[in-house]
């Protein structure tokens, strides 16, 4: 027994050597962190080409990339989108490119601008399709009307800037008047002054 002693002794002094080595490195022996690299959320926020509203867009995202997920923007016909105070956003992607199966979730982003999206067949398919798929689908501001018209807020519970009240009602939405709604997967805000609260709700329901 006593010969195989030293043995014993430099493997465990190897395993502690690559444990303590591990540590000081930064690594995990023990499989990816949560937010780590191989966890990291994918996150698709669409805004439009111009006139979205900027704190919708810099406040969640800003949240969103402090808890560990990764931003792709997407926007239709442009390469760059600008926003309503002045804002200028790179666009990652036209939204006829984007396919759903790539994120955890799908961001539409308020402000005058994107009503350009209330009719677009493109939007309302990525945020019925997302909705389908059990994705996570939020809007802001007016934006909630892109969901309602995508025909994914029937039965459910949402909020939106108030000019969008009657139109949620009338696609069958049980309207909330709150900063916040959330309803199942579905996260609806109702303006700027709720940016950051909606960024908040994001992470929560993503468990990042």
């Amino acid at each position: 027994m006593k010969e195989f002693l030293p043995v014993l002794g430099m493997i465990i002094g190897v395993a502690l050597l690559i444990i303590v080595v591990g540590v000081l490195g930064g690594g995990n022996l023990f499989g990816p962190e949560k937010g780590g690299d191989m966890e990291k959320a994918k996150i698709l926020m669409i805004v439009a080409p111009e006139n979205f509203r900027d704190e919708e867009y810099q406040k969640p995202r800003e949240i969103l990339e402090q808890a560990g997920a990764e931003i792709v923007v997407a926007s239709k016909g442009t390469v760059e989108a600008k926003g309503l105070l002045g804002v200028q956003v790179k666009v990652d992607k036209d939204i006829s490119q984007v396919s759903v199966d790539d994120y955890q979730a799908i961001v539409f982003i308020g402000g005058p601008g994107s009503s350009i999206y209330f009719d677009d067949q493109t939007a309302l398919n990525l945020a019925k399709s997302a909705d389908e798929k059990g994705k996570i689908v939020g809007a802001i501001c007016i934006a909630p009307s892109i969901l309602a018209n995508a025909g994914i807020l029937s039965g459910k519970k949402a909020t939106a800037f108030s000019s969008e009240k009657d139109n949620l009602v009338a696609k069958g939405a049980q309207f909330t008047s709150e900063s916040v709604t959330t309803d199942g997967k579905i996260v609806t805000g109702n303006g700027p002054e709720a940016a950051e609260e909606f960024g908040k709700k994001l992470v929560e329901i993503l468990k990042l």
